[in-house]
């Protein structure tokens, strides 16, 4: 069952103590609060399964709509649209916040986690660009990266679907389920593929406007079995980070391993608020 814990931000800010009461201005946590961004295609509800035990956990969570995502109404915004929705979330906050972004969530925190509220990045198999870097060529300029095979894996683009006018794009469903959720079971992923949205295609073609993992202290979390950024191309983005962890998953743990998530986000959620 996927039930929605009340966290998710669609432009405002919810925050939920571990009673499930709403936070008020100035309260303070012994734990930092942690603030999710989801990646292309997806919203805030693709967090359901680990924001209701970071709650239940006394941590403070807010999982965010980008814009014209999940229960944003939009529009759609470009990468540097969607860092000035993240920067507003920041700006309502107390320090210190542990700020994840999943996939092209990583681009949003790059430019937008050098916010003064952000104590720690947390990449979970996301595109940690550089400044020279877009979300499409993210990594690949490094020599180890012409070594890496693409034998028996399906390119990502050849799922994608344009919209009319061509400015943005969704997969297929089976595209979605063959690369976002491989390692899901089928009650997940149907769950998941019925609320995919569009994303433009100019948010994958920008390059930051600011690097926030060459100032704030990171942890890279490589996902070995995902079929969407390929595991050799996410180790050579983890070496931009402080720390690396290695998970056995596919792109989506957030759905089949929520537990691995949630438990390393409260260690670090604890160790930032101390």
């Amino acid at each position: 069952m996927f039930t929605a814990p009340g966290a998710r931000v669609a432009g405002m800010v919810t925050l939920a103590n571990e009673e499930g009461d709403m936070a008020q201005p100035g309260d303070r946590s012994p734990v930092a609060a942690v603030v999710l961004v989801h990646g292309a295609w997806h919203g805030a509800w693709c967090w359901d399964r680990v924001v209701g035990p970071l709650r239940d956990a006394g941590i403070e969570v807010v999982a965010i709509d980008l814009p014209g995502h999940g229960a944003d109404p939009g529009p759609l915004e470009d990468l540097h649209g969607d860092a000035a929705r993240l920067r507003g979330v920041l700006d309502s906050m107390d320090a210190p916040v542990v700020l994840l972004g999943h996939s092209y969530g990583g681009a949003v925190i790059t430019e937008a986690g050098d916010h003064p509220n952000v104590a720690r990045l947390v990449f979970l198999c996301a595109l940690a660009v550089d400044a020279d870097e877009t979300c499409a060529t993210a990594g690949t300029g490094d020599p180890a990266a012409a070594d890496i095979s693409q034998e028996g894996r399906i390119p990502l683009a050849s799922t994608f679907v344009p919209n009319a006018d061509g400015t943005a794009i969704t997969v297929t469903r089976d595209g979605a389920a063959a690369l976002l959720y491989n390692d899901c079971d089928a009650e997940s992923t149907e769950w998941a593929l019925a609320r995919l949205g569009p994303q433009p295609v100019l948010s994958f073609q920008q390059k930051p406007d600011a690097v926030a993992w060459k100032a704030k202290p990171s942890t890279y979390v490589v996902c070995a079995d995902d079929q969407t950024i390929h595991p050799d191309i996410q180790r050579i983005l983890a070496r931009r980070c402080t720390t690396t962890i290695e998970w056995p998953t596919g792109h989506s743990p957030f759905l089949c391993r929520p537990e691995l998530v949630v438990d390393l986000l409260t260690t670090l959620s604890r160790s930032a608020g101390e």
